[in-house]
């Protein structure tokens, strides 16, 4: 399965973005052609490629499914350009998913997922899911969190157990609680 996470399109820009860090007012995304970075504000449309689906006579089928049907079927090469005819779109895009509905899914749409298919091949983030991999990341970080407080404690020289009581108290500025109703 492609692992299209943290990849959004943004409403009125061309092309795709991986998001990098967030700001104030919005988020900070990087465009994977241009390399180009733009602070996004958070009024924009954006769509994160995980959510996108597409049309079938069944269930809706997510587009991470249908860019992993492309990239079988091309063996990580490029797909047809969107430049091409109609016809051969259809024809490429009926082969790829069969069972989509004709009546919603447009020639326009189709164009959009083998430009960002292309996209995404071309600057290398045709890149497979790690199974296990979300457990994996959470025990790392949970560690290399418990061994920083550890090491903080030792340069302090404070004792474990009231450092533990006081990382779990969050503080409320300016909130006085007079204990009043």
């Amino acid at each position: 399965m492609i692992d299209l996470t943290g990849i959004i399109s943004i409403s009125g820009q061309p092309g795709l973005f991986k998001i990098v860090a967030q700001s104030k007012n919005g988020v900070i995304v990087e465009g994977l052609a241009d390399k180009k970075r733009l602070n996004i504000y958070s009024s924009t449309k954006v769509s994160t490629l995980s959510d996108i689906s597409m049309f079938t006579t069944g269930d809706d089928k997510p587009i991470e499914d249908i860019i992993n049907s492309v990239f079988e079927k091309e063996k990580g090469g490029p797909a047809i350009g969107s430049k091409e005819d109609d016809k051969a779109i259809e024809k490429y895009f009926g082969e790829i998913l069969p069972d989509y509905d004709k009546e919603r899914v447009y020639v326009s749409n189709m164009r959009k997922l083998f430009a960002w298919y292309n996209t995404l091949q071309t600057t290398g983030n045709l890149k497979q899911k790690e199974e296990g991999k979300d457990g994996d990341e959470k025990a790392t970080a949970a560690k290399a969190l418990d061994d920083k407080t550890k090491a903080t404690l030792k340069k302090t020289g404070k004792d474990s157990n009231k450092a533990k009581a006081i990382a779990g108290v969050k503080k409320t500025t300016g909130v006085r609680k007079t204990g009043t109703a």
